[in-house]
C-alpha cells in the first residue's frame, strides 16, 4: 500500500510520542507538533486508520497498530541513520541534521539503508543519543540516565539529550557538552538545583537543572 510523505510524518510523531506514555495520543499533540489544525489532524488519523496502521477513536486519541509501529521504525531508522552519515561522514554540527534527515528519510530503497547501516558499521544511537532500530526493528536498550539523577562525585559520558531542538543543541556547544565528554557532577544547588559540572577535567562549569534534566550520560 502505498504511503505519502506526509502519512509517514504522522507515524514517526505518534512513535516519538509514544516513546515517552503508555496513555493514546491525542489530536491536540499531534496537531502542535505538525502545525496542523485538530480537524485536519482528525482527518488524517481517520484515514490511516482506515488502512489499518492506527486505532483511532475519536476523543479518546490514537496509538500505532502492530503494522503502523513496524513502518513508524522503518522511517525512524533511516531518519537516525542518515543524521549519523551526517555528522560522522558529512562534518554537520549536531544541531544541523534535523531538517535534512527529514528529507532523506523519504528515500524508499530499502537495499541502499542496510548498505548505509552496514557502512556506517550498524551505529545503536543517532548524534543525540536516540536509539536506531536494526533492519528488524528492534530498538537497543542503551541504559542512559539523566544528569540530573547522578550522584555528586560520580562520572559519566555524554552518550545523548532528551531534548534535540537546534537552540538548546547550540546551548550545549557554547557549554563544551559535546557527545563523549566526561562528567562530574561537583555539587547540586540546594535553592535552584543547578549543577556544579567537570567536564573532561576542566575547571567547574555552571548548568541549570533544565539543562542538566535533558543531558544522558552513560556511567
Amino acid at each position: 500500500m502505498a504511503i505519502s510523505f506526509a502519512e509517514e510524518n504522522y507515524l514517526k510523531i505518534i512513535f516519538r510520542l509514544s516513546e515517552s506514555t503508555k496513555e493514546d495520543i491525542s489530536t491536540n499533540a499531534i496537531a502542535e507538533l505538525t502545525q496542523n489544525k485538530a480537524a485536519s489532524v482528525t482527518d488524517m488519523l481517520r484515514k490511516m486508520s482506515e488502512k489499518g496502521w492506527v486505532n483511532y477513536q475519536k476523543y479518546q486519541g490514537v496509538r500505532l497498530s502492530s503494522v503502523g509501529e513496524k513502518l513508524a521504525l522503518d522511517i525512524v531508522r533511516k531518519h537516525r541513520l542518515w543524521e549519523v552519515f551526517l555528522v560522522k561522514k558529512m562534518g554537520f554540527n549536531w544541531d544541523e541534521v534535523h531538517e535534512i534527515a527529514e528529507q532523506l528519510e523519504h528515500i524508499e530503497s530499502k537495499e541502499l539503508i542496510d548498505k548505509l547501516d552496514a557502512f556506517l558499521d550498524y551505529p545503536r544511537s543517532d548524534p543525540h543519543g536516540d536509539p536506531i532500530p536494526n533492519k528488524d526493528g528492534i530498538l537497543p536498550q542503551l541504559g542512559y540516565v539523566s544528569l540530573a539523577n547522578m550522584p555528586i562525585g560520580k562520572a559519566g559520558n555524554l552518550v545523548g539529550v532528551a531534548q534535540d531542538s537546534a537552540v538548546f543543541l547550540q546551548l550545549l556547544t557554547k557549554l563544551n557538552l559535546r557527545l563523549g565528554a566526561t562528567l562530574e557532577i561537583i555539587e547540586i544547588n540546594a535553592f535552584d538545583l543547578s549543577v556544579s559540572l567537570r567536564i573532561d577535567n576542566n575547571p567547574p562549569v555552571l548548568i541549570s537543572h533544565e539543562v542538566a534534566k535533558n543531558v544522558l550520560v552513560k556511567r
